[in-house]
């Protein structure tokens, strides 16, 4: 699911191609896409695009006669955008919007959860704002304030919408790596150490992908948005090295998702259950790295 800095990337892409231009067409191309019914896709034709925005994950496309189309790409969601003269974008866009330098569109590989809302003004775009705090915008204080209101493990509360805005599951194990955090850990027993840590961690890790996604759409329109990067220090990189310390990065799965954390730098050499083997193995899940480790060798 894009995050922060996808989005970032994205939004400043749109700027660069929609911003103060008029929508000459739109194709809805699936019934799927759309979730609200009051107001008409076609009411923005001839209007222009007058600002773009990030409400958490989302982003929103404001017009000039107050109507905003607000995108919410899910897991699989991708826009992407062809320059006018091209072959108009076929069966596999879920919307077109035709601008007079070119297509935006949105495409979902295998997904029906992408997901358009029309809404009438600036004052409903803030009604559909989870509120989760701005981390460029906050205090450390505010920060931890959010942070310890409720006790929680520290992977859900930084992946929650109504706790802070734009962290998904790939950039919470970067930042949880790089604060040396166990994502299991309750955050009312942080201490204040490592709560400064977090904020700046999270700070950091936010900026430095934006910097780099930034980087390599190089002006482009970012087409390859993906929340796997060879860049990445322990996001979908289960069985690989650490880059800090050398140890296997190991993974908790739950539902269609995982997550991704170093024994050694984040637990203190101890490894997190598994549930969707440990179940099964009881008693012989490993418990520390060493353990691991010595199976990994009694099977060579």
């Amino acid at each position: 699911m894009p995050e922060y800095p996808d989005i970032t990337v994205y939004i400043e892409a749109l700027e660069q191609r929609i911003l103060s231009h008029p929508v000459k067409s739109i194709t809805m191309q699936s019934p799927f896409l759309l979730r609200t019914a009051q107001i008409p896709f076609d009411s923005v034709i001839d209007h222009n695009v007058i600002a773009l925005k990030r409400i958490g994950k989302r982003i929103a496309i404001g017009f000039d006669n107050d109507i905003w189309f607000v995108f919410h790409l899910m897991i699989a969601g991708r826009f992407h955008w062809k320059k006018s003269g091209n072959k108009k974008p076929g069966r596999s866009a879920l919307i077109i919007l035709e601008f007079a330098e070119g297509y935006l569109y949105l495409t979902e590989a295998g997904h029906k959860r992408a997901s358009l809302h029309i809404l009438h003004n600036g004052e409903e775009l803030e009604q559909i704002n989870p509120g989760g705090v701005e981390i460029f915008e906050s205090s450390l204080e505010q920060f931890k304030s959010q942070l310890v209101a409720n006790n929680h493990t520290l992977k859900r509360s930084l992946t929650d919408p109504h706790y802070f805005s734009g962290i998904g599951n790939a950039y919470s194990d970067e930042i949880l790596h790089h604060a040396k955090i166990s994502p299991l850990k309750q955050t009312q027993k942080l201490s204040d150490d490592e709560i400064d840590s977090l904020f700046n961690s999270t700070k950091f890790i936010l900026d430095k992908w934006t910097r780099l996604l930034r980087g390599k759409s190089k002006n482009k329109f970012p087409e390859k948005v993906t929340a796997f990067h060879d860049e990445m220090a322990v996001h979908g990189k289960y069985g690989q090295q650490c880059p800090d310390c050398g140890t296997k990065v190991q993974r908790i799965r739950y539902a269609s998702n995982e997550t991704n954390y170093c024994p050694r730098c984040q637990t203190g050499g101890k490894l997190l259950a598994d549930r969707a083997i440990s179940r099964l193995l009881k008693k012989d899940w490993p418990k520390t790295i060493e353990e691991l480790e010595n199976r990994n060798l009694m099977k060579k």
